[in-house]
């Protein structure tokens, strides 16, 4: 194949993707008081030059008691800028367009590494302190999780200041793009939910009500976000839980949030009630497609598919077929840092050495000669 929709380029106000894949954002739980550490330059330099179209650091919190662990990247003092400045300039150097993801965890917070177990944060048996975390109504995540407390008005009014003061530092140290993270059950995701949105105000109630918060949000961030850079948004397109939001109530987030000047829905699911991989009793490769397709195709807004996308003949037919304008890999890229270069080379082979460092393409050219040379007859 010498044309692919997935190695197409990709313009977003004037930022150019030079292919449709995406890192995506996946918590390394390895900072330290919110700083990157050398765990960090490490891990993001492989994406950096493995031909990424575009890479989005992990969900870093816009203020201290935002985050999901001690280990989550913060971006909630000026301080945290140099360390992102690092991020950004490795992948500026390597020409793939960097991304942060803006994230408050909400009722999700003060708890344990995953390796550690991922629960909740108890009194006297870590070494490690606990935080109040917050939510739209004083309703636990499950039963052994912590009781939120309800946000007041005038806290919501300064967790909305928070994510405008953290745009600013994504702005200082250079990204190209950033995700609102509303998805999962992190703070956003409950606001917008009746599982965990019981308020009697204007930020609950009816489904308007309770898409206010997100709204707030976007339109205060877009007013410092630079009109030239993109703005993705990511949603749990359903609860897949009863009584939870489904892909229509979605339908009519998105379209708020287009008109709000959101350029891109990175769409998930599920996260609600705990992980979002629990939300779903069957797994299989691309099952979270079909709803970037029908968000696609409800709002006629760019949507970015992830979940389970493993092979490049199946992220092609995603792009191929309109089904979603992006597709993000995570565990998959972890697994194979090379997956990008694989896959250009089974689809786009006169040009996949180009999505590689000088150094690299070099030796591989050398290699395929010489495995080319070893297929001759003797």
């Amino acid at each position: 194949m010498s044309q692919s929709n997935l190695f197409s380029k990709i313009k977003i106000k004037k930022t150019t993707f030079r292919n449709r894949i995406i890192l995506s954002p996946m918590c390394q739980y390895k900072a330290d008081h919110g700083f990157i550490t050398d765990w960090h330059i490490q891990h993001y330099s492989r994406f950096a030059f493995s031909g990424l179209g575009g890479a989005f650091m992990e969900a870093t919190a816009i203020a201290k008691d935002g985050r999901i662990t001690h280990g989550c990247t913060g971006i909630w003092r000026d301080q945290h800028i140099d360390g992102l400045k690092k991020i950004t300039q490795i992948f500026k150097g390597f020409g793939c367009m960097s991304g942060i993801q803006l994230a408050h965890s909400g009722r999700k917070g003060s708890c344990l590494r995953p390796w550690d177990g991922a629960t909740s944060i108890q009194k006297n048996n870590t070494s490690e302190d606990l935080w109040t975390t917050y939510a739209p109504s004083a309703i636990p995540t499950n039963e052994d999780s912590q009781t939120p407390k309800e946000l007041t008005r005038s806290e919501i009014e300064k967790i909305i200041t928070y994510f405008c003061d953290a745009t600013h530092r994504a702005k200082d140290a250079g990204f190209d793009m950033i995700e609102i993270h509303g998805a999962h059950g992190y703070l956003l995701h409950s606001f917008f939910s009746p599982l965990s949105n019981h308020r009697q105000d204007s930020y609950g109630g009816n489904i308007k009500n309770r898409m206010y918060f997100s709204l707030e949000i976007v339109k205060a961030v877009r007013k410092i976000w630079p009109d030239e850079k993109p703005l993705f948004y990511r949603i749990s397109s359903t609860d897949n839980v009863k009584g939870g939001i489904t892909i229509n109530d979605n339908i009519n987030l998105v379209k708020e949030l287009k008109n709000l000047g959101v350029d891109v829905i990175d769409c998930s699911s599920g996260g609600i009630s705990g992980s979002p991989t629990l939300a779903t009793s069957r797994i299989v490769p691309g099952f979270q497609v079909p709803y970037a397709e029908t968000i696609k195709e409800e709002t006629h807004i760019k949507t970015m598919a992830v979940g389970a996308i493993i092979d490049a003949d199946q992220a092609e037919a995603i792009i191929t077929k309109g089904r979603a304008d992006f597709v993000a890999l995570g565990r998959e890229l972890l697994a194979d840092p090379q997956w990008t270069y694989k896959a250009a080379k089974k689809l786009k082979p006169q040009t996949a050495l180009s999505y590689l460092p000088k150094s690299y393409s070099f030796y591989l050219s050398r290699r395929d000669k010489l495995l080319d040379r070893s297929a001759d007859p003797a």
